[in-house]
């Protein structure tokens, strides 16, 4: 098990997984993350956020949601994360 400041990295099949021992929040946003290339594109922009928990994104709903667990950041954090990588991300409330 490694330590890093608030939270815990377990290794799990030869992936580290980061666990926030702190209170952790959920977002959800429409996107325009298409396919597996698309997430390929933005994994990297997402990957190096330490607040940055998990992430995933679901392609077969037509909304193409983007999930991201984190910690001590904002929406609009992760809107400018999302836009950076060259994609659009919008809360799940609003349209795309």
């Amino acid at each position: 098990m490694i330590i890093h400041l608030h939270n815990i990295w377990l290794r799990v099949n030869i992936k580290y997984i980061k666990i926030n021992t702190m209170d952790n929040k959920e977002f959800q946003f429409k996107t325009n993350i298409n396919c597996s290339g698309c997430e390929a594109a933005v994994k990297p922009y997402l990957d190096q956020e330490e607040a940055v928990c998990e992430w995933k994104v679901d392609t077969t709903n037509k909304d193409k949601i983007l999930k991201v667990i984190a910690e001590g950041i904002t929406e609009d954090q992760l809107i400018d994360i999302v836009e950076k990588a060259g994609f659009k991300a919008m809360p799940l409330t609003q349209s795309v």
